[in-house]
């Protein structure tokens, strides 16, 4: 999935409140009695500190696609399945389903029957009654993604799989500009009885299980809930997990506390043989009651010098992602650094599943269009881009070099593949320009396009320190084709808002992968993905067939094949420039324990353990 920089990739959902506004503290209510593997009365919670480097949303799985946010709806709201945390390669395995789903031969229905027994977190919305988890409550979840109302920017992940009746419904209610009707029974996903439900597709899916992981798409939700906050919802998550929302000051901070009705869920991993670290893990831990720490805190620190700084003087626990600008202070030739290392931090340092690219707004007068000059200055503009530069002085080596769309660690990535992506060449990138009419017409010294009005490439970034080194050099290189560009500074979730809507000609993102597989990253130039993955809004009708095609094969040749020739078209339209696949070293204190990184390992809150007495004694 989208990200900030990685867009949910799975990117972006609406946002329900006004980016940088602050709202009121919100506490959740006290629960009448501490749940089981609470601390004993008087005794501090075990709490987890660490810091986001980019705002919240909101928290509304309907409305989310960011990749923060996302993470906390992940603690919040359970899925039927989940990823194992230890293993690898990587695993499913049932979270409230009581079992692997039944699929259907030909991959096109998919029964699953939930665990009886759960129960939401208390809230007022059930006016003082316990709720129990049912299968009418996962059916829900999915039709609001189709309700206009929350503008879902994970939609497209379900319209993709053509869920019989939905899409069609969806259309009904705008066209006749009514609310969507929730009680119509709908054969793509409907309940089958108190704890089973079944969806149904036009197509074959052979992959569409991941749609099951995690509780970013598929979070349980209680319409009773829904209906009680209204537009609200995003500010009021009600789930199943092992958190729910305690305290969130808007930007700032937010607090989540063990959910008092969490179920009783105990530590049972499996990781390979030969991984001596995480086997010890799972003997220390196994059988005991998860979550292990009582409390996650959560900063939001957007710069990077105060939020490494914050890290190293133990006011954050972990650091996930290692800011590019202190590797040669903290991991010097990627090992700890023997400071780091005698006051007994631990380095977990894994390849990420994402691509850095920097888009351009295919509908876009200057920039966009199919037309042989417009390609033509697309692949210029890229081929002027010094990306050996860049991961060396930006990234600070903590990335390689991409050479189209699909990430590493999924299936149909090929690591021996090359193309002119990763190609610095100015003196053809000027040829191609001269070529095709971008010539200087004025003699002002900057080149303008064949008609003769002026090129200005206005490019998207944020005020942070990595977007404003990347920008220094965009703008050294554009000199260098002497192209003008001009950059526009945002917040984060003003330029997601922005991007949906097609507004912006260029911006700079990242993209991650929300399962192992590489349709994610292709995704991001089928057509029918216009404002949501694909925020460049390519649209060409042989990609589309092509994107379509390979979804509906199983893993195998054939199906690489078409993944491969879809990278290939990207490349060839260069709709996106790919930068880098980013490389993620995560630090942690001593007094965390049992903390292990990967890519696909889902939440890692309720796996961790923290030793307060340690904590205690390193607190600023």
């Amino acid at each position: 999935m989208p990200v900030k920089p990685s867009l949910a990739l799975a990117l972006v959902a609406a946002l329900v409140l006004a980016a940088g506004s602050t709202a009121p503290t919100r506490t959740a209510e006290a629960s009448a009695s501490a749940p089981a593997g609470a601390p004993a009365p008087g005794a501090a919670p075990k709490t987890l500190r660490y810091a986001f480097p980019i705002a919240e949303s909101n928290f509304d799985p309907a409305q989310v696609t960011d990749l923060y946010s996302n993470t906390v709806i992940a603690g919040i709201f359970d899925a039927p399945l989940e990823y194992e945390f230890l293993a690898k390669p990587v695993r499913i395995r049932t979270a409230t389903a009581a079992q692997m789903p039944e699929v259907s031969s030909d991959f096109k229905t998919f029964t699953i029957r939930i665990k009886p027994g759960i129960y939401f977190a208390d809230d007022p919305a059930f006016k003082g009654k316990r709720r129990e988890l049912v299968a009418a409550d996962y059916v829900y979840a999915i039709k609001r993604h189709y309700d206009p109302r929350w503008k879902s920017g994970k939609l497209y992940l379900l319209e993709n799989a053509k869920l019989l009746g939905l899409s069609e419904l969806r259309k009904e209610v705008i066209a006749a500009k009514k609310p969507f009707d929730y009680d119509r029974e709908v054969e793509g996903a409907r309940a089958l009885d108190r704890y089973t439900f079944q969806v149904r597709l036009a197509e074959s899916q052979p992959r569409f299980v991941q749609n099951f992981v995690g509780g970013a798409i598929l979070g349980a939700m209680a319409r009773e809930v829904v209906e009680f906050y209204g537009d609200k919802i995003g500010e009021h998550p009600v789930g199943t997990g092992p958190f729910r929302l305690a305290q969130w000051k808007r930007s700032s901070k937010l607090v989540l506390e063990r959910n008092p009705n969490y179920r009783e869920v105990l530590y049972d991993e499996n990781p390979p043989e030969g991984d001596a670290a995480r086997q010890t893990t799972a003997a220390r831990f196994k059988g005991r009651k998860l979550p292990l720490v009582d409390r996650v805190e959560i900063s939001i620190i957007e710069e990077t010098q105060p939020r490494w700084l914050s890290f190293l003087n133990a006011g954050q626990d972990l650091i996930e992602q290692l800011p590019a600008e202190f590797t040669s202070v903290a991991i010097p030739n990627n090992q700890l650094a023997p400071n780091l290392k005698k006051r007994g931090l631990q380095m977990e340092r894994y390849p990420r599943a994402d691509v850095a690219v920097s888009y351009f707004g295919m509908e876009n007068a200057v920039v966009g269009g199919y037309e042989p000059h417009k390609v033509a200055l697309r692949r210029a503009i890229a081929l002027g881009v010094d990306l050996e530069r860049e991961i060396r002085l930006v990234r600070r080596n903590q990335a390689i070099p991409g050479q189209g769309p699909i990430g590493p660690e999924t299936y149909g990535y090929e690591a021996a593949y090359k193309s002119e992506m990763s190609t610095y060449d100015p003196a053809r990138a000027q040829a191609l320009l001269d070529l095709h009419g971008y010539i200087d017409r004025n003699g002002d010294g900057w080149r303008d396009q064949p008609d003769g009005k002026p090129l200005v490439l206005e490019y998207a970034t944020q005020p942070d320190q990595q977007s404003r080194q990347l920008i220094e050099l965009w703008k050294k290189n554009m000199d260098g084709l002497r192209i003008r560009i001009e950059f526009k500074t945002a917040k984060w979730p003003e330029n997601l808002k922005a991007s949906r809507a097609g507004k912006l000609m260029m911006w700079g993102v990242g993209w991650s992968a929300g399962a192992p597989d590489g349709e994610t990253f292709i995704g991001l130039g089928y057509g029918p993905n216009k404002g949501q993955a694909n925020h460049s809004r390519f649209d060409r009708a042989e990609y589309n067939r092509i994107f379509e095609a390979q979804r509906q094969m199983p893993d195998g040749p054939e199906r690489l094949a078409l993944m491969h020739q879809a990278r290939d078209m990207m490349v060839a339209w260069m709709p996106y420039k790919v930068h880098a696949h980013r490389i993620a070293t995560d630090l942690v204190h001593p007094w965390v324990i049992g903390y292990h990184a990967s890519h696909f390992r889902g939440l890692f809150w309720k796996y961790v353990d923290v030793d307060p007495a340690l904590q205690a004694q390193n607190l600023p």
